[in-house]
């Protein structure tokens, strides 16, 4: 197991549901782009093997949503053309074309069979060939705007692992010897929620042992949160410590094979108005299908015969089983069918994000699958005025790559969007599957049309899971360059810009308001709600729609926001809580947390800012430290020197000063210590050989990853004299002497080359960074009686790594996709939109419209977030008392206070005399006499808040734009 490229997954799936996965085989008929999407996810996760099968040719049609196939490929079998491009997503993925026919031995021998975009005939046959052979099967298509998955993992599927959450475990404060037995739990208010019936487990337990070892048992809750459990009169008493942690209940799932769910079927839906549309797709999807048999093809795009003729075999089909008899809706089958000719790449992102999960949940047994029908539509991003649908003619193919697309939207349409100039914030796995959709849907390849890429960061290895443009050979280089090139081989046309600077305050006279001039929308696609803030913040001052998308494991959220339409963005101000107060990580600690913000601090103080600050007093010569205030700078010293005299010049003295570290930190026993090195796993062994090495490093010096030999050290040299350990040469408190002391050991230290500061760095297991603060978060939390967690878990928070999927990130760029759809389209309702949240482990998929902006008032004045007050440029230029004279003709506004960037230039409570100062000056002049600053060149517009006379303390008034 490559954990190092799989390590974001491994947070969403565990590993023993990673294992099962890389020893799956799985099979995949149908390369259209609803397929390729199921096998760049399939293989981007790392299942074991990938079979493909399509013998059918590349057809133009194909290329508007499948981003393995090319002009090159026209003629060529699918399945042939897409594996050396899939090939390259996953070495270890093997993956192969069978190029017969679909047999029952060939089906015995794969644990999933996936069928995408295939006849009715030919879904029944190979459904009733799995079941029957208890292959897990799974049918997906789209038509136009609307999709399907089914799943049939057969009539008794275990779910060994129903739900994303991790199990419950809490540390124990005591046991009763009773019956029942009562657990009380450490924590107080804090401790973790158990429920009546839980089954836990326990361990660690001293003094009543017999729990240790007890099968899982069920608990009830009482009103303080303590633990009723079975009889515990005749076990030892208990003593001290042990953990108490929920047992997951696996779960048993029954589905129906595909013949009998197609008359009995089971919806993934919200609510009944959801389940009477589910039916009427269902039964749309049906009579497509019959059309095809009957007619050998497809209706023809927006034909109203062909239409009309879906309709009525859709009318004349059996009823569903089970379902409430209900006519079906007929403007809504119309409008499929009219539709259902075309191929679209968010559709197919979305069908083939869900399926490929669901593929997973079939070979891990992790997470619930579906139940068993998911039925989607996005028929909403066609026009609601009939007169604006696209004409049979304006849909005729071209033979052009976006033949797929004009299928459902016309001709007119992809003009639009071949024009449209988007900027792109963010290049990481979401922003890759949006730069995908970008080349496929034909945005931005005519002139001053494009898409600019906005990002700083570098590839990583751990990035190549789930980042789709990027392959290994790419690690190491600017993101932004990266995905622009593979998004150009994606489609020659498309024009292109990478940034590798960031979007935020620093860089505003690059992403200037002549760049923004330039722009028609923004993507955010960022893992950061500080930078998702000011991206938002930047939409809305230039009134530009902004499409905006996060994941989290396999939660995900995508979000829509128009001017003068929808809301601003609100999301959270930040992820991250509040820094603990000093006193609690130093002296208090009471939670993992704490202990893990101790360790992180220990490292930056150790082996980061103590180089620094010994390089910089080398650099200045400041010729003595007697006399100055610097207490926080002398305990860093003290720390860093520790029981050294001279500098380190060897990897013993390195050893030396971390087992001095050590036992200033954590006062064990030198001898006990001894006893446990035999342990390769002992925390406190591993944290002298991490401390060892970072100080080595920082050293220049050579350090050793042998535990071995690391511990034939420390026995030749201490465990022979254990008295003789070396104390640390500076206490606590610094007298004149010890500061004399300091001062000439810091001189004899600066006779060397700098120091190297050492940089925390999260994703290289091998450098010792993550084994230190490890290793000092779990002695910490021994030190203090708290319950640990595991190496993962803490790497996950000190590394700040979200929990990622390629499927939860597929699903929401899809979804982003079919809102690009409505912004470009021009002028629409509200009502049209749609912000949509998803939960792939539990099958929950909303999506609502957002809400409109809130409306404030003043006087005669209404306006939203989206408003601003402008003045128009003047000649010459106003001065302030002008411009307030402006805003009262204008507006009927007293102003009373008027602030730029912070920096007040007018109150009218000013004495006369500073108010008739300011007021004569031009505006211009006027701020940069309060801010010291002149307006950069390129600026067009300089933005002031203002307070008017009787506003409300609640009222906000829009931003003033003065145009320069």
């Amino acid at each position: 197991m490559d954990e190092e490229l799989y390590s974001r997954q491994l947070y969403v799936l565990g590993l023993p549901a990673m294992q099962r996965i890389r020893e799956a085989k799985v099979l995949l008929c149908g390369l259209q782009g609803l397929g390729a999407e199921v096998a760049k996810n399939l293989v981007l996760m790392g299942v074991g093997s990938l079979t493909l099968h399509d013998p059918h040719p590349t057809c133009w049609a194909d290329l508007a949503a499948q981003f393995f196939l090319s002009e090159e490929s026209l003629g060529r079998s699918r399945a042939e053309a897409s594996q050396p491009q899939l090939a390259q997503l996953n070495e270890a993925v093997q993956i192969s074309v069978h190029r017969g026919d679909i047999t029952e031995d060939l089906v015995r021998g794969f644990q999933v069979v996936v069928l995408t975009d295939s006849k009715l005939e030919d879904q029944l046959n190979m459904g009733a060939l799995c079941h029957k052979n208890r292959v897990y099967f799974l049918m997906a298509e789209t038509r136009g705007l609307v999709g399907r998955l089914f799943c049939d993992f057969g009539e008794d599927f275990t779910v060994v692992d129903p739900t994303e959450v991790e199990p419950t475990s809490a540390a124990i404060q005591d046991i009763s010897q009773g019956s029942p037995g009562i657990v009380t739990l450490r924590g107080g208010s804090k401790r973790p929620s158990f429920y009546d019936g839980d089954l836990v487990m326990f361990s660690d337990i001293e003094g009543m042992v017999e729990l240790n070892s007890h099968s899982p048992q069920p608990v009830r809750v009482q009103k303080d949160g303590s633990l009723e459990i079975g009889d515990t009169t005749t076990f030892s008493r208990y003593l001290r410590g042990g953990v108490v942690t929920e047992v997951k209940r696996p779960k048993t799932v029954k589905h129906k094979p595909l013949d009998i769910a197609l008359l009995q079927p089971c919806m993934v839906v919200q609510n009944t108005q959801e389940i009477q549309r589910a039916h009427c797709l269902h039964q749309t999807f049906h009579a497509l299908h019959k059309f095809q048999q009957l007619h050998g093809r497809l209706p023809k795009p927006w034909d109203p015969d062909d239409a009309e003729t879906v309709v009525w075999l859709a009318q004349d089909l059996e009823p569903l089983k089970g379902a409430k008899e209900e006519s079906l809706d007929e403007a809504l089958l119309r409008t499929i069918a009219l539709s259902s000719a075309g191929s679209l790449s968010p559709m197919a992102a979305i069908l083939g994000g869900v399926a490929a999960q669901e593929v997973l949940k079939a070979v891990s047994g992790k997470f619930m699958p579906l139940d068993q029908w998911l039925y989607f539509d996005a028929l909403e991003c066609l026009p609601e005025d009939e007169t604006l649908l696209p004409s049979p003619e304006d849909c005729h193919p071209r033979n052009c790559r976006y033949d797929g697309q004009i299928a459902v939207f016309g001709t007119g349409f992809q003009e639009k969007l071949s024009y449209k100039h988007y900027l792109l914030v963010g290049a990481g796995a979401i922003g890759c599957e949006m730069l995908k959709g970008f080349a496929l849907v034909g945005l931005g390849v005519r002139d001053n049309g494009g898409v600019t890429i906005a990002d700083m960061d570098h590839v990583e290895r751990s990035n190549l899971s789930r980042q789709f443009l990027f392959r290994p050979k790419d690690t190491g280089r600017p993101k932004a360059e990266v995905a622009a090139e593979a998004a150009h081989r994606l489609n020659p046309d498309l024009q292109v810009t990478s940034h590798t600077c960031p979007l935020d305050p620093t860089t505003e006279d690059i992403y200037d308001d002549d760049f923004f001039s330039r722009v028609d929308g923004v993507v955010a696609a960022l893992d950061s709600f500080q930078a998702r803030h000011y991206v938002a913040a930047r939409c809305t001052h230039y009134l530009k729609p902004l499409l905006e998308a996060g994941t989290q494991g396999t939660r995900g959220s995508a979000s829509v926001f128009v001017p003068y339409v929808t809301e601003v963005y609100k999301g959270p101000t930040s992820a991250e809580e509040a820094p603990y107060p000093v006193c609690t990580l130093r002296h208090f600690p009471s939670t993992v947390e704490h202990s893990l913000q101790w360790a992180q601090d220990e490292f930056e103080g150790l082996f980061r800012l103590s180089a620094e600050t010994i390089n910089d007093y080398q650099q200045t010569c400041t010729s003595s430290l007697l006399g100055t205030d610097g207490t926080g700078i002398l305990a860093l010293l003290q720390q860093v020197m520790g029981v050294l005299r001279t500098r380190p010049q060897t990897w013993q003295d390195c050893v030396v000063w971390a087992l001095g570290h050590w036992q200033l930190c954590f006062r064990d026993n030198i001898v006990e210590l001894l006893r446990k090195f035999p342990s390769d796993k002992d925390t406190h062994f591993l944290y002298v050989l991490a401390a060892a090495n970072l100080y080595a490093r920082m050293h220049g010096l050579p350090g050793s990853q042998s535990q071995t030999a690391l511990r034939e050290l420390l026995t030749l040299t201490l465990l022979q004299e254990p008295d003789s350990m070396p104390q640390n040469l500076f206490s606590a408190e610094f007298g004149q002497e010890q500061l004399k002391e300091l001062q000439e050991t810091l001189d004899d230290w600066n006779k060397g080359p700098p120091l190297k500061p050492v940089l925390f760095g999260k994703d290289d297991s091998s450098n010792f960074h993550e084994d230190f603060v490890v290793a000092a978060t779990d002695l910490r939390c021994q030190n203090y009686g708290i319950l640990p967690v595991n190496r993962a878990r803490i790497k996950q928070t000190i590394g700040r790594i979200i929990p990622a999927i390629a499927t939860s990130t597929a699903v929401v760029a899809g979804l982003l996709g079919l809102e690009l759809y409505k912004v470009v389209s021009g002028p629409r309702p509200l009502g049209t939109f749609r912000h949509s949240y998803l939960h792939l482990a539990e099958n929950h998929f909303i999506r609502s419209a957002p809400s409109a902006p809130a409306m404030q008032s003043f006087h005669h004045l209404e306006w939203t977030c989206w408003h601003r007050l402008t003045v128009p440029a003047g000649q010459p230029e106003r001065t302030l008392e002008s411009l307030l004279a402006h805003l009262q003709e204008e507006h009927g506004l007293t102003v009373r206070m008027l602030l730029h960037d912070q920096a007040l230039l007018y109150s009218s409570g000013w004495p006369f005399e500073k108010q008739a100062q300011h007021l004569g000056l031009r505006v211009t002049e006027l701020v940069q006499q309060v801010t010291g600053q002149k307006p950069k060149p390129g600026l067009r517009v300089l933005v002031f808040e203002l307070s008017c006379e009787g506003e409300d303390d609640e009222m906000a008034f829009p931003p003033l734009h003065y145009e320069l």
